[in-house]
């Protein structure tokens, strides 16, 4: 899967979010770091939501941009 990440510096490095997932963001130090760190919090966030969604009847529909 892709998704979109806001990436912005910081004094401490860099943070990194996903608008598509609200409150899934991260950081590092390097850029690098942060988009390899921001891939272990999107694969846990989709992990709580599997879970939070399992016994309920789950479709998936396409939408055309």
């Amino acid at each position: 899967m892709r998704y979109r990440i806001a990436l912005h510096l910081s004094d401490e490095g860099f943070s990194v979010s996903v608008p598509g997932l609200p409150g899934c963001w991260s950081q590092g130090r390097t850029e690098t770091e942060a988009i390899e760190n921001i891939k272990d919090a999107i694969r846990e966030y989709l992990a709580v939501i599997e879970e939070q969604l399992r016994g309920e009847e789950i479709r998936e529909i396409e939408v055309a941009v």
